[in-house]
């Protein structure tokens, strides 16, 4: 019974982490902490980025919150930080390997997911400064970005005829 609750608790944490991070990425991210996060929408020569900073700025609380719940034995506290990590993963994956290619592990990919996901992080990525971005979520993608690609696919099918 425990291990189903602490299974919710770590999928409800994952979910929730979509909203937490659009909130984060439009409202510190574009606002307090951009001189962090400017340097990834106006890049510059080299690997790393002043945005690489938030890895350590989201990971922090979350290996606390780990190292905290094992010590403490809080089942629940772990459930959460396993759910934070598993989000941190997901966006590494997303968006510095499959977005932004920083690692070359996969080819371009036409999946429709993909293809949507790329075509709204290149929409937030037009605006070069702080002000008027859009699509800040990472993992969800909004109808509008979808509904693109979706005529995309048809276009290219109607052009193979």
């Amino acid at each position: 019974m425990y291990l189903l609750i602490y299974i919710g608790i770590f999928l409800l944490t994952f979910i929730t982490m979509e909203g937490l991070t659009w909130l984060t990425h439009k409202y510190i991210m574009h606002g307090l902490l951009w001189y962090l996060h400017e340097d990834h929408h106006q890049p510059q020569p080299g690997f790393f980025e002043k945005n690489d900073a938030f890895f350590l700025i989201f990971a922090i609380p979350d290996i606390c919150c780990l190292l905290f719940s094992t010590l403490y034995h809080v089942y629940w506290l772990m459930a959460i930080g396993f759910g934070v990590m598993a989000y941190g993963l997901a966006y590494f994956l997303v968006h510095d390997v499959i977005i932004h290619q920083r690692f070359k592990w996969f080819s371009h990919s036409q999946n429709r997911y993909v293809r949507a996901i790329r075509w709204a992080h290149k929409m937030h990525h037009k605006h070069l400064n702080k002000e008027d971005g859009e699509s800040f979520g990472m993992l969800y993608v909004h109808k509008k970005y979808r509904l693109k690609v979706a005529r995309d696919n048809q276009i290219r099918k109607a052009q193979k005829i």
